[in-house]
């Protein structure tokens, strides 16, 4: 994969992959999330947070993924990426299947492809401000682009201790290493959408990381 930090190219082949959840720092707000969930049949969680370790090579850079069904969905993420050392900063979007979610949560997030944007920003530009940038999403449904999710990152878990309690460092002596860290809650509920879009916004230092993708579906045959 081909990353850009502050105008230079990072080429970075990441052996690990985590993905956290239920990351929230506010107990009502995960509850909520949970509930919206339930309500797809998903068995709440064992404890939070959760850490879920997937194929790294789930990772794509590509403007278009493919699914199985039409049962899928998008989550707009802060994503930690520990390679050559360093620390960065950057936006993807935790695709996973709803319906196999109903089943095992780690298996419906093993199933999809994990979207993320070529732009990364280095951690020690961010850190001293991290809890105040700023994630949105919209997805594009019946013609129209419909807000979808909207945050700061003072709802998620401070991702210092997530970066802890995953063992990302660990993970990224053998090798780079990523982390999708958790999501809000969706507008109107938790639903499929064949295109997503997405922005980071740094107020502090005036600037933004944007990804877009959209889904092309298999069908489900038996």
């Amino acid at each position: 994969m081909r990353f850009t930090v502050n105008g230079a190219a990072l080429d970075c082949d990441p052996a690990h992959l985590v993905v956290a959840g239920w990351t929230g720092r506010d107990g009502a707000a995960v509850q909520h999330h949970i509930d919206e969930l339930a309500e797809l049949g998903v068995a709440p969680p064992s404890q939070v947070p959760l850490y879920y370790r997937c194929a790294p090579s789930l990772l794509t850079q590509s403007p278009r993924i493919t699914v199985l069904g039409p049962d899928s969905s998008g989550e707009a993420e802060p994503l930690v990426l520990i390679a050559g050392g360093k620390r960065f900063l950057g936006l993807g979007s935790d695709h996973t299947d709803r319906k196999l979610e109903a089943v095992s949560v780690a298996a419906s997030k093993q199933l999809c492809a994990k979207p993320v944007a070529p732009l990364l920003w280095p951690w020690d530009e961010v850190a001293p401000h991290l809890e105040r940038i700023e994630i949105t999403s919209d997805i594009h449904e019946r013609g129209a682009w419909v807000a979808y999710q909207q945050g700061t990152l003072d709802a998620i878990r401070p991702l210092d201790s997530l970066i802890e309690g995953s063992g990302l460092a660990g993970l990224a002596a053998e090798g780079a290493a990523a982390m999708l860290c958790g999501t809000f809650g969706a507008k109107g509920g938790v639903r499929p959408a064949e295109r997503m879009r997405m922005t980071m916004r740094d107020k502090v230092l005036g600037r933004v990381i944007s990804l877009e993708y959209e889904t092309s579906t298999l069908p489900v045959v038996a």
